[in-house]
């Protein structure tokens, strides 16, 4: 174990101003850079704009790359609406780009027809470490590929080797990296989360059961000198032994359609996860002792938040996030999940309906700031103060269009990426670099 800790405190204090996978370097969505501007009063410098295709995977950055997949479609269209399972064929790319000019380095392609709904590209952010890139497409394709020239070191298409099927809206959990292992999605009799040999793709082992894989991200948190692999599958929330998949304990938490997204939030020893659907919240103690927790409290329809596509920050003692029903920015207290404010403002654009259903806004917290770096779906960067007493925006500046759709309304659903003193942000057009350093 000692070990493996010293291989992931070398491997984020490597890339402490990269953002080499979902939610940064150590997956917490805290972005860690010095020299940052604390304000939004001039205009944004644009560094480059490069053109990409259908996605809602947000990129990745990593050692003067930056990598984003998208889809090529090839038969038929997408009109960015489809909330059907009409078959889409295409390509489904990773394109590799040079961190300072936007130039195309490599493309990694292969041939896919998506049958999942909203057919409009991949949904998982590449993981990059050591020379390799890990991807795992809508379709269930997982992909370990050489970063220096895009070629297959090992890969497996996981619906025809497991025999499983893709979850409704295509798989979404972005692979992790934990020592000799990185942990990706199947679903189906023991083998909703599966551990590979990073370096081979040999399986190790597999575990937990559900007819979907769900579309929950794993992580690998350590309480009380124990490592917890953490994974909320459509029936439950799960802590397992990230070396051998034995399974530490599991909460019962199923939200609708099976839309397990959130990955398990920790402050403390505390853990709280939620999803769309009545009461699909719940906040979680972990012993100090040993590998078992206990449940505190569940929501209601009157408390707590409900998370689908951007994950909520827990910070001294408060819950900010987005609620998926009333697309509502919130904060919400640990304690208790008595809601304590909520507002519109940075999720829905001026105009929107006041009742848009699951509006996004994705939350990055500066440390040294206290401040958080809110990208909304409408394309706007907004910089905003968030307290237990409210919301007091900052700033804000347009540099995106929205050009997905959901619910009647155009949107960007992909999660940025804060490195290099920049914001690497893509709609289903254009992938743009912003100058975020401080003047």
């Amino acid at each position: 174990m000692k070990w493996t800790i010293l291989t992931f405190l070398v491997f984020t204090s490597l890339h402490a101003d990269d953002w080499p996978q979902w939610l940064g370097s150590e997956r917490d969505g805290l972005w860690r850079e010095e020299g940052i501007r604390k304000d939004l009063d001039t205009k944004l410098s644009v560094a480059w704009r490069a053109p990409v295709n259908w996605g809602y995977a947000g990129p990745s950055v990593a050692n003067g790359k930056v990598y984003v997949p998208d889809f090529l479609i090839t038969e038929g269209e997408f009109d960015g609406v489809g909330q059907g399972g009409t078959p889409r064929s295409g390509k489904e790319r990773i394109l590799c780009l040079d961190a300072e000019t936007g130039k195309v380095l490599w493309k990694h392609e292969y041939e896919v027809t998506y049958t999942v709904s909203y057919p409009g590209g991949p949904r998982v952010t590449p993981t990059v470490q050591d020379g390799r890139l890990y991807f795992q497409g809508t379709m269930g394709h997982l992909r370990c590929l050489d970063t220096k020239s895009g070629k297959i070191i090992w890969k497996h298409d996981i619906c025809a080797k497991y025999k499983c099927r893709p979850p409704r809206w295509g798989y979404s959990a972005h692979p992790l990296i934990h020592g000799d292992f990185v942990y990706a999605t199947a679903g189906g009799d023991g083998q909703v989360l599966i551990a590979f040999d990073k370096k081979t793709g040999v399986e190790k082992w597999k575990a937990l059961t559900s007819d979907e894989a769900g579309y929950c991200p794993p992580r690998v948190i350590e309480h009380a000198g124990i490592e917890h692999l953490l994974f909320w599958s459509p029936r439950e929330v799960s802590s397992l032994n990230p070396a051998t998949g034995k399974v530490y304990w599991s909460v019962p938490l199923e939200p609708v359609y099976g839309i397990s997204r959130m990955v398990p939030r920790k402050l403390g020893n505390k853990l709280f996860v939620s999803g769309p659907g009545k009461n699909a919240a719940v906040m979680i103690e972990l012993n100090d002792k040993k590998p078992t927790a206990k449940v505190l409290w569940r929501g209601t329809k009157t408390n707590a938040l409900y998370s689908l596509n951007s994950p909520p920050h827990l910070l001294d003692g408060v819950i900010y996030g987005v609620d998926s029903e009333s697309s509502k920015l919130m904060a919400v207290s640990m304690e208790n999940g008595d809601r304590l404010w909520s507002t519109s403002k940075p999720t829905l654009a001026p105009g929107s309906p006041k009742k848009s259903r699951h509006g996004s806004a994705f939350l990055v917290y500066h440390e040294a700031h206290k401040h958080f770096w809110i990208f909304g779906e409408m394309g706007d960067l907004i910089l905003a103060k968030l307290t237990p007493k409210g919301y007091e925006e900052l700033g804000r500046q347009h540099i995106l269009a929205p050009t997905n759709g959901a619910w009647g309304r155009k949107v960007v659903w992909s999660q940025p990426a804060f490195a290099q003193k920049s914001i690497f942000a893509r709609n289903d057009k254009e992938i743009v670099r912003i100058d975020l350093s401080e003047k």
